[in-house]
C-alpha cells in the first residue's frame, strides 16, 4: 500500500536532481561564454573604451574637426621604445586618417610583444572606428631591430547625433606593449617567463 508513494517521492527526486544537474552545467556553460560574449559586446557598444572595427569610411564627412592624441606605453620588462609619429593630430569627422607607430627593441635579446588599446571618453569608443590596426597581433624584434605599422581609422559622423558627445574636443587612441606568451600580453609577474621562452623557443 506504501509503494505508490515511495515511487513518487522517488521519481521526484530523481527529477530534481536532474534539474540541479542542469542548472550547474549550464552555469558552467555561461561562464565559458561570458569572456567572448563580453568581448563582442565591448566591440558592438564601444563599452570600457573598445573602439569600433570597420573597412571603409561611410562617405559622410562633417565641419567639424576633433584632436587625436595619440598614447604609447610599454609594461615594465619589455624593453622597447614604443611612440607614434605624431603625439597629436587634427581629424575632420568622416575623413580616414592614418597614423605610425615606431616599436624599436632596446634589449640585447629578441623580444615578442603584443599590444592593447583602449580610446578615451569612453563614450566616444563607439564613433572612432579602426580600419587597420597592429593591435592583438604579435610582434617579434631582434636586439636593436626596428618598425613602423599604421594605424588607419576615422570618427563616426553618428557622434553628432550623440548631444553628450556636443562639446567634445579631445579624443586619446592609448596602446600599451607587453611582452607576449602564446598570444597573449604578460603582466608583469610573468615577464620574467617570457624572456626566458624568449632565448629558449623549445620551452
Amino acid at each position: 500500500m506504501t509503494r505508490a508513494p515511495e515511487n513518487r517521492q522517488a521519481r521526484k527526486a530523481a527529477r530534481t536532481a536532474l534539474i540541479c544537474v542542469g542548472v550547474a552545467f549550464g552555469m558552467l556553460g555561461a561562464s565559458f561564454a561570458a569572456v567572448p560574449l563580453y568581448d563582442l559586446f565591448c566591440k558592438v557598444t564601444g563599452f570600457g573604451g573598445t573602439p569600433q572595427v570597420g573597412t571603409a569610411a561611410t562617405g559622410k564627412v562633417l565641419d567639424r574637426t576633433i584632436s587625436v592624441r595619440f598614447d604609447a606605453n610599454v609594461a615594465p620588462g619589455l624593453g622597447w621604445k614604443f611612440q607614434p609619429e605624431s603625439p597629436e593630430i587634427k581629424a575632420q569627422v568622416g575623413v580616414t586618417q592614418t597614423v605610425f607607430y615606431k616599436m624599436t627593441n632596446r634589449s640585447d635579446r629578441t623580444v615578442t610583444g603584443i599590444a592593447t588599446y583602449n580610446v578615451t571618453p569612453e563614450q566616444s569608443a563607439a564613433y572612432f572606428v579602426k580600419i587597420q590596426c597592429f593591435c592583438f597581433t604579435e610582434h617579434t624584434l631582434k636586439p636593436g631591430e626596428s618598425f613602423e605599422a599604421p594605424v588607419v581609422f576615422y570618427i563616426d559622423p553618428e557622434i553628432a547625433g550623440n548631444r553628450e558627445l556636443d562639446g567634445i574636443k579631445a579624443i586619446t587612441l592609448s596602446y600599451t606593449y607587453f611582452a607576449s606568451k602564446a598570444g597573449q600580453p604578460v603582466a608583469e609577474g610573468q615577464a620574467g617567463n617570457a624572456k626566458g621562452d624568449a632565448k629558449n623557443p623549445k620551452l
